[in-house]
């Protein structure tokens, strides 16, 4: 346990304490006078039992001489029995100054019961007469218990008075020193607290002035408190702390301009990768090309011929030209449309290309070579592969403030754990007759040209065909790439 902890329940059991005396000291005192007036009270309760137990005798001999039965006999000795149990609680309120009025009361009582049996008896021997005389003389006891009953009781409240007043001087005086206790108890308890939240609070206030220089930049000055709890641990930690961050500050301000060089020198190292992926040509294609337009010189007219190489040089001049540069999507249709007169020329009939192009959506900024690659993996896997050829979808559409580019083919389609390793950007080993800029420079071409993530999807089902699709933003999303595309 801290010491913290340790103040806190210190004052915490003190209070207990107190509280816990105060507590008994009420309680002690309050059952003391409960139990006085409880005796007192059972006093009067007993003599008052005595006068209607009596009355309820003469009620039911007089039940029992109207009506004889046994349910009214039952009834009156019940009674009887009841005003013998009074009898005896009121021989236990004997003392020395009711002794003999008490003795006379009880007396009164035996009588009263005596003339009771007597009048049953006469009743038995059917002497009527002589039986309502003892019933009457019953009726005369019994009355005369009554007045008796009251004066007792008379005589208690005289004998008991100084009691009484004595009891309310000792609650008026009892009050009056619960007064005084109650303030000083919390006179104490102000002080105590006031000793323990300074022993608290002063070191928490060194604390957060030096805090408050810390935060000045006055990093020179030591840090102390005068505490012997965790607070001086605190503060101590708190001072190797500044000593740390003093030390810090040098090598901050000195490596600041190391900083600015390196995030200048990560910027030419993007720039490097983005040249280096814009640089993987691959020379069979123009090998491939060439072949194609030797054979087709040999076998038609030269007009034909002149158009494909004019189809060859356009391709290879914006190759050389805007494959490090952002073009519009009309420039990427125009050069689409260029590689596949090249294409058609080898497939003739067997590749179709089909356009649906949104003409509002052609003059969006995209990375130069972005769709051809594409365009390029669909002949290579889709087309080339089968006797009968194949189709080629290019479509544009306009979502919003986003262009939607979509190049569908009825290919075989692309493996599940190819699709993925496109869509995260990993290594795919191309076909040897491609321009060498597949999938993958593709989408990390688009990441660093618009500074976005998840701008391209691939949908492909085994056996139906794959449909690429890109999302592209209508205004470009990173003026940092977009410098350094244009530069």
């Amino acid at each position: 346990m801290n010491r913290i902890q340790k103040k806190i329940w210190m004052l915490a059991s003190v209070v207990l304490i107190i509280m816990a005396i105060i507590w008994i000291a009420l309680t002690y005192y309050n059952q003391k006078t409960q139990n006085q007036y409880n005796d007192i009270l059972q006093r009067y309760l007993s003599m008052n039992e005595v006068t209607s137990t009596s009355q309820k005798v003469v009620t039911d001999l007089n039940n029992y001489l109207l009506e004889p039965s046994e349910k009214h006999l039952d009834n009156l000795d019940k009674s009887k029995d009841k005003l013998n149990m009074a009898k005896l609680e009121i021989g236990k309120l004997r003392n020395s100054e009711n002794e003999f009025a008490l003795m006379n009361y009880m007396n009164l009582i035996d009588s009263l019961i005596e003339t009771t049996d007597r009048s049953l008896m006469f009743y038995a021997e059917s002497d009527t007469e002589t039986s309502n005389k003892e019933f009457t003389e019953a009726t005369r006891l019994s009355k005369y218990i009554s007045e008796m009953t009251l004066t007792l009781i008379d005589t208690e409240l005289k004998t008991y008075d100084v009691f009484y007043r004595g009891i309310i001087d000792q609650s008026a005086e009892f009050k009056k020193l619960g007064i005084w206790l109650m303030l000083l108890i919390t006179l104490l308890l102000l002080v105590i607290t006031y000793w323990f939240s300074l022993s608290i609070t002063r070191p928490v206030q060194q604390l957060t002035r030096a805090a408050n220089e810390l935060s000045a930049g006055k990093f020179d000055k030591e840090i102390k408190v005068d505490s012997n709890d965790e607070i001086s641990f605190l503060a101590q930690t708190f001072n190797r702390m500044r000593i740390n961050i003093n030390n810090l500050f040098q090598e901050i301000q000195q490596n600041a301009q190391l900083e600015h060089e390196l995030q200048q020198s990560k910027l030419l190292l993007q720039e490097s990768q983005l040249k280096n992926l814009q640089s993987q040509i691959n020379p069979h294609f123009l090998f491939n090309t060439l072949n194609t337009l030797s054979k087709k010189a040999y076998l038609e007219g030269s007009e034909e011929t002149s158009d494909l190489l004019v189809s060859v040089a356009g391709l290879l001049r914006y190759n050389l030209k805007w494959l490090d540069k952002s073009v519009t999507l009309q420039d990427e249709v125009m050069v689409i449309q260029q590689y596949m007169n090249i294409q058609k020329a080898r497939f003739t009939d067997r590749l179709t290309l089909n356009l649906e192009m949104d003409q509002s959506c052609l003059d969006v900024q995209i990375p130069g070579l972005t769709l051809q690659p594409i365009i390029e993996n669909a002949v290579i896997y889709a087309v080339e592969p089968r006797e009968d050829g194949g189709q080629i979808w290019l479509r544009i559409k306009d979502d919003d403030n986003m262009v939607r580019i979509e190049v569908e083919d009825d290919g075989p389609g692309i493996p599940e754990n190819i699709r993925l390793q496109i869509l995260d950007g990993e290594l795919v080993e191309t076909n040897s007759t491609s321009t060498g800029i597949g999938f993958t420079n593709v989408v990390k071409r688009l990441q660093l040209f618009y500074g976005m993530e998840n701008l391209m999807d691939i949908q492909s089902d085994i056996g139906i065909g794959t449909t690429v699709v890109i999302r592209i933003p209508k205004t470009r999303g990173s003026e940092q790439h977009a410098q350094t595309l244009d530069r």
